[in-house]
């Protein structure tokens, strides 16, 4: 499987931060975990130098090396990092490597600094203006990672894909289990012409229409589903189906089907009427635990967001966390 497909880890629409970086004196390390692709304005300077959308410290004169520590948004086990040197030409920083810590609670920078790190990703080679991505095969949960650069210079983005393992302690005992910042993922869907459907489990409101699900327009009988993996089984409560933004391309109708551990299916909801850029909630049909649902929408269209609330097995949870 393609790591970079999996969920960012350190990204900020998760939460995600940069707690402590050693030197940004050009370009603040907040940057790191924009979830937005990097830009560039040529010949824009401040005060500075010219305008980078990343990380950028300054050119060292001492021995030693510069780094930054991110807390991860959605905690869990990464698959693979990608070192994004966007438009850092000749300023990228020849070598990079990657260390991960999993830490209770909020530390702060001495906490970190005294933590027993663990090298996820060795010293390696970075290429100029563009993606590196390196797998990673260590399989324990991380709550923190630091990205380390020889010896200096600009990284535009850091991306920490991976699997969401959430702490069931911190949750509720009704919460949205079709939710990215908790583990839920799609794993099929019909068509995603014009929008992931993956963006549609992500936390917040959808800024625009392009933050959604959109699937091209059909031009047969058939109509277009996504199959979603719940953060844990559940039995479900109510779904949230949002088509916020979409107006003249919003679905006519959806359905909700769910999928026990069995493989066996259980209506969730059965066909309703849906709005143009509209929050909809549905109370579900009474159903046994699910595992997985999937969403029809009647014929195509776009969805903002899904949300499916319900109470999730915390023995499952706890056994995700080694508890």
């Amino acid at each position: 499987m393609d790591f970079s497909a999996l969920p960012d880890l350190a990204s900020r629409a998760f939460g995600g931060g940069v707690v402590h970086a050693n030197d940004e004196f050009f370009a603040a390390a907040d940057h790191l975990v924009l979830p937005d692709a990097p830009g560039h304005a040529p010949k824009t300077f401040d005060h500075k130098g010219q305008v980078y959308d990343g990380w950028e410290t300054r050119r060292r004169r001492v021995p030693g090396h510069d780094f930054a520590v991110v807390r991860l948004g959605a905690p869990g086990i990464v698959h693979g990092v990608d070192i994004d040197t966007a438009f850092f030409t000749g300023n990228f920083p020849p070598y990079a490597s990657v260390e991960a810590v999993e830490l209770p609670g909020y530390p702060g920078p001495d906490e970190l600094a005294g933590a027993d790190w663990v090298e996820i990703l060795p010293k390696s080679p970075l290429k100029g203006d563009g993606r590196n991505l390196y797998p990673v095969e260590d399989r324990r949960r991380f709550t923190h990672v630091r990205l380390n650069i020889f010896p200096d210079g600009g990284v535009a983005r850091l991306r920490v894909h991976g699997e969401v393992v959430p702490d069931p302690e911190l949750l509720p005992k009704v919460f949205d289990v079709a939710a990215a910042e908790y583990g839920a993922t799609v794993v099929d869907c019909s068509n995603m012409f014009y929008g992931n459907p993956q963006r549609m489990l992500m936390p917040g409101l959808a800024r625009n229409m392009g933050d959604g699900w959109e699937t091209s327009r059909r031009r047969d009988d058939g109509n277009d589903w996504v199959l979603v993996r719940l953060a844990a089984p559940a039995v479900l409560r109510f779904a949230d189906l949002d088509t916020s933004h979409f107006k003249g391309n919003a679905p006519g109708w959806a359905t909700l089907t769910g999928f026990d551990s069995e493989g066996f299916a259980h209506e969730l909801l059965p066909r309703v009427v849906l709005r143009p850029d509209t929050p909809h909630r549905f109370p579900l049909v009474k159903a046994p635990e699910v595992v997985q649902v999937r969403l029809d929408v009647f014929p195509d269209g776009g969805m903002a967001r899904l949300r499916l609330l319900g109470r999730a097995d915390r023995k499952f949870l706890r056994a995700r966390l080694g508890r």
